[in-house]
This record gives structure tokens, C-alpha cells and sequence, in this order.
């Protein structure tokens, strides 16, 4: 992946004050406006991978509450869902278990001219799996002997693969496991596993760089979002993608960049 890093991007620079909160998170009125003209590229992009017969895979993985779910929707909206989808798979069933350990994700694999976004994906066994030990230490090896070469493969048959991984500090994690609890149109989300991989937040983060460190490539970098601030992350995830594809009537005048302070590559 190629990306350019702009420490202020043209558009912080008008008036800062209507961009950015005092704590430095982006303002609502703002995002949205921004928002709106990211769709538009979006909806561009899309009608490219349509027209060309493409195929977009993009992974979203992270800690609990980075807000996986939610940027997924705010990228898709106005898709067309004939040629897009979200994955999000239950745990494997018992046929599933009997089988190699990819086989099941591979099958959702984007057809030509589509979009597929993973809520969560094979990297369960990078880390979940292993913090609560749904998988042995030797399958939690074996897949990474295994997941470069599997990605290499999508990539060399053209799947464009995108790999987002969105981290938050403990203490918002903490408060929007609280928030869920106070809010009972968010409640279905929480479980009794969400409570144990807070308490597990510091092993979490070794599995991470760990993760980094061994599937990071370059034909399917890691793209670390600092997403503290929901708002602030999802701007920068779309214009990655945005900048890293040549799709026709690109405005290069909005897509000119993203925030060094919010994103980190590593291949």
C-alpha cells in the first residue's frame, strides 16, 4: 500500500476551531460534511470496481469497542448491497471445526466487480482464540506458517486487500463497555467475553504487535487507526482506501492525504 502522510490537511487549516473539539476530537457538524464528500469518492469507487470486474476484500480487526461494526456501515452506506457485503461469522460449528482453519472465510471471499468487508476474520486465531484458548499454541502457529502465503495468493489473483486494525486505549474501552451498558439500543452487543478481554487489554496488545510483526507484508500491510476518536479514525480509513486505488474521476484535490497523527502502516 502507498500512503501519504499530511500533518494538516487542507481542510483543518480553514478554522480550526470548527474541526476540532478542546480535547481534539472532530466536531460533528464538520465530520459530516466531510463525510458526505468521502461518500461521493465511495460511490465512485464502487461504480470502478463494478465497471472493471474488481475485487476489494477489506478486513477490519481491533480491540473490543474500536468500533469495527460501526465503520463498516458508515463506509458501505450508500453502496449498492447487490455488490457489497459485511461478513461478520459465528464461532465454527462442528463440521467447521473439522476443517482447515481458512476454509470457511475463504468462501466469502469478494466475486469479481465486489466489495467484501470482514467484521473480524481469520485473525481470531492471532488473538482471541489464543488469550482464551480456543485454539492450541501449535494451531495458533501453524497460522502464521500459513496466512502470508494465503493472503499473497488473494493478492496475486488481483484481490486488493486492505487490513485495518482499529486500537483504543484501556480507558475508553472501559468507558464505552459502560456506555453500552447504559444504552439499550446497544446492549445485544456485550457479553461476558467482552468484560474478560478488558481484563486481558495488556496480553491483547502483545498479540498485536506480534501480529504486526509477522503478517504485516508488503502485499497486505497493517493499517493501525488511533480510534480513540470514532470519528477522526473513519475519515482516515476511507481516504486510505480512497488514495490507494485509481479509480476513475478521483477528486485529487479532496483525496490529497491522511493524518499522520491517526494512522500507522506496517509491512
Amino acid at each position: 500500500m502507498q500512503i501519504k502522510f499530511t500533518k494538516e490537511l487542507p481542510e483543518y487549516t480553514e478554522n480550526p476551531k470548527k474541526v476540532f473539539k478542546k480535547n481534539g476530537n472532530i466536531e460533528s457538524k464538520f465530520y459530516n460534511k466531510e463525510l458526505l464528500k468521502l461518500h461521493l469518492e465511495l460511490v465512485k469507487l464502487q461504480k470502478w470496481v463494478i465497471d472493471n470486474n474488481r475485487r476489494i476484500l477489506i478486513i477490519f480487526e481491533g480491540m473490543d469497542t474500536g468500533g469495527k461494526s460501526s465503520s463498516i456501515k458508515s463506509l458501505n452506506r450508500f453502496w449498492n448491497p447487490r455488490e457489497s457485503r459485511s461478513v461478520a461469522l459465528s464461532k465454527p460449528n462442528s463440521k467447521e471445526l473439522g476443517q482447515w482453519y481458512f476454509q470457511r472465510h475463504l468462501k466469502q471471499i469478494p466475486n469479481a466487480g465486489e466489495i467484501v468487508c470482514f467484521d473480524r476474520s481469520w485473525y481470531n486465531r492471532a488473538g482471541i482464540e489464543q488469550v482464551f484458548g480456543f485454539c492450541t499454541n501449535e494451531q495458533h502457529e501453524l497460522f502464521y506458517q500459513q496466512v502470508n502465503g494465503v493472503e499473497k495468493m488473494l493478492v496475486d489473483d488481483g484481490v486488493v486487500v486492505f487490513k485495518f486494525y482499529l486500537n483504543i486505549s484501556k480507558e475508553t474501552q472501559a468507558k464505552r463497555l459502560k456506555d453500552r451498558e447504559n444504552d439499550p439500543l446497544k446492549s445485544w452487543k456485550l457479553s461476558d467475553l467482552d468484560y474478560k478481554s478488558h481484563k486481558e487489554y495488556d496480553r491483547y496488545v502483545e498479540l498485536r504487535d506480534k501480529m504486526f510483526s509477522k503478517s504485516g507484508t508488503e502485499d497486505a500491510s497493517w493499517v493501525m487507526l488511533d480510534a480513540n476518536d470514532k470519528k477522526r479514525a473513519r475519515l482516515n480509513l476511507i481516504r486510505f482506501i480512497l488514495s490507494n486505488i485509481e479509480y476513475d474521476d478521483r477528486d485529487s484535490e479532496l483525496i490529497v492525504g491522511v493524518d499522520e497523527k491517526i494512522l500507522k502502516i506496517f509491512s
